[in-house]
């Protein structure tokens, strides 16, 4: 009878356990920073300041460059390029990021000339878009047999590309059927915020994939009661979204300027004279994650963005997306490690 009990309370103890871990691995939030390309592969003293800052996924972007919005030519993995965005670099900064015990996502970017959006991709005839899109193709399924190969944990298939996925909705059928026969982790696509729910690409994919620069707020210091407030209403949308797909949201890139007015338009990266202000970047961080985090639809996000060569004595980062130097950075250390509630 002891025995009896003993495998009993043996048998419960390992099932409460259990319970417990798969409980937090489905709990758990991807805690990403989006990792800014560099001349030169990363260093382990950079992987462990990402390691150290909490962070327990890293998005590295490798380029591709196009002459054009019209033009089929598509441009990667040359000798022009900063090792950050080429093949190889790619491949040894991932296995210095996993060496640290950190997952990755591949998330490819293209650059197109004079700065023209990629939204606005669109060929001017069908044999250009099958020219495009066999260029596009190559480009891909090069980063999927890598991300294979290194065993990556997350693939996004393009960063907002909106008139491409919407004119060309075959292509990127197949595709995806093409990037899972070689490639067996997760698959997401980066939407503009203001666009992602035009597409018809969710139903395929593991995470339904937004950069996320919703206008937030007018006001030069928004504080954390108005960001919240804003997010409430936000939320309930992309819950809506989110359940009508039955497919979680993942913010592929999130993050604001330390400016003032930084809510007002979080998408604009230009070179403006705005006042550096520290706390409207803390406060519009601290509101999205206060808002979002702890939602079941919600898979977690990438912080736009981190200079693995950063500078502390350099004023370039001042005004910046980078939390690094900043009290949003201390924020970000605080938040990152906080436990993870688990409710049975």
């Amino acid at each position: 009878m002891k025995i009896s009990r003993f495998y009993l309370f043996l048998f419960f103890f390992l099932n409460t356990l259990l319970s417990a871990i798969a409980q937090d691995e489905v709990s758990q939030k991807i805690n990403g920073i989006s990792m800014v390309a560099s001349r030169n592969s990363i260093d382990m003293g950079k992987a462990e300041d990402l390691k150290q800052l909490g962070s327990d996924y890293i998005a590295v972007m490798p380029y591709a460059f196009m002459p054009e919005n019209e033009n089929p030519k598509l441009i990667f993995d040359t000798k022009r390029q900063w090792s950050g965005e080429t093949v190889k670099g790619i491949g040894t900064d991932v296995r210095i990021l996993k060496s640290q015990g950190l997952q990755v996502m591949i998330k490819p970017h293209i650059w197109v000339g004079n700065g023209v959006f990629t939204g606005d991709i669109s060929m001017l005839s069908d044999k250009d878009w099958k020219q495009f899109e066999e260029n596009y193709r190559t480009y891909i399924l090069t980063f999927a047999r890598l991300a294979e190969q290194h065993r990556v944990s997350l693939l996004c298939i393009g960063t907002e590309l909106h008139e491409f996925v919407s004119q060309r909705p075959e292509f990127w059928c197949r595709l995806i059927d093409e990037v899972r026969s070689i490639y067996t982790g997760k698959l997401t696509y980066a939407e503009n915020w203001d666009k992602h729910n035009n597409l018809m690409l969710w139903d395929s994919l593991d995470f339904i994939g937004i950069d996320a620069y919703f206008p937030i707020s007018e006001s030069k210091t928004p504080s954390l009661e108005q960001v919240n407030m804003v997010w409430k209403d936000l939320a309930k949308e992309l819950n809506s979204f989110s359940k009508f797909h039955n497919t979680k949201i993942l913010f592929t890139e999130y993050g604001y300027r330390s400016i003032d007015y930084a809510g007002r338009e979080p998408w604009n990266s230009s070179r403006n004279q705005h006042p550096a202000n520290e706390t409207a970047q803390l406060n519009l961080i601290k509101g999205l994650h206060q808002s979002l985090w702890d939602e079941d639809w919600f898979a977690g996000g990438f912080l736009w963005k981190w200079f693995p060569n950063y500078d502390p004595n350099s004023k370039r980062y001042k005004n910046r997306f980078t939390v690094q130097g900043k009290v949003s950075e201390i924020y970000l250390k605080s938040f990152f490690s906080r436990p993870t509630i688990i409710e049975y």
